[in-house]
């Protein structure tokens, strides 16, 4: 089984895509947790991919390293940071650990291309994170809603969406 450390695949990308990865700058967990250094700051270890690069550099660990099952994509709303931070984890066919690809855009432009055209399974999930945080995947087939209504106004993963007194609550405004 294939055990590949998030450096390894850091070198390993940097080697093959030399412009495709950032530095990360760590983001301050706002408010910070009751535990933990007061100033918390957030550094995971796995590559920060440049959005303009993510179809190339999962197309290498697919292709090149062998990991060709998207399991999943999930969006992290850092709005103090002002960043979702979209997470794409890939799985080797023959088992072992998962290997993580991250690409962080603006909250006020979170553009980032679409790897369903190269893995079909990710069409639900772009659905879902574009429904639910408005991230907006080009060259998507069918970027719609999956789960709120067309009129839907607004994303409601999103930190800053208004919790109570909204007309979808029946609360008066």
């Amino acid at each position: 089984m294939p055990e590949l450390t998030s450096t390894e695949l850091k070198a390993k990308l940097a080697a093959a895509l030399p412009d495709a990865l950032l530095e990360p700058e760590p983001i301050a967990i706002s408010p910070p947790p009751k535990h933990g250094p007061p100033a918390a700051l957030f550094a995971p270890p796995d590559p920060l991919v440049r959005p303009q690069r993510l179809v190339d550099a999962a197309l290498f660990v697919r292709d090149t390293l062998g990991y060709a099952y998207l399991s999943d994509i999930a969006v992290v709303d850092y709005l103090y940071a002002g960043c979702f931070e979209i997470v794409y984890r890939f799985y080797h066919p023959a088992g072992g650990s998962s290997v993580v690809l991250r690409v962080r855009v603006p909250r006020d432009e979170p553009v980032v291309p679409s790897l369903t055209p190269y893995w079909p399974a990710a069409h639900f999930h772009e659905r879902e994170a574009y429904d639910l945080f408005g991230i907006v995947f080009t060259g998507h087939p069918y970027l719609h809603r999956i789960y709120m209504w067309d009129e839907f106004e607004g994303f409601p993963m999103r930190k800053d969406f208004p919790r109570q007194g909204d007309k979808y609550l029946g609360a008066e405004e």
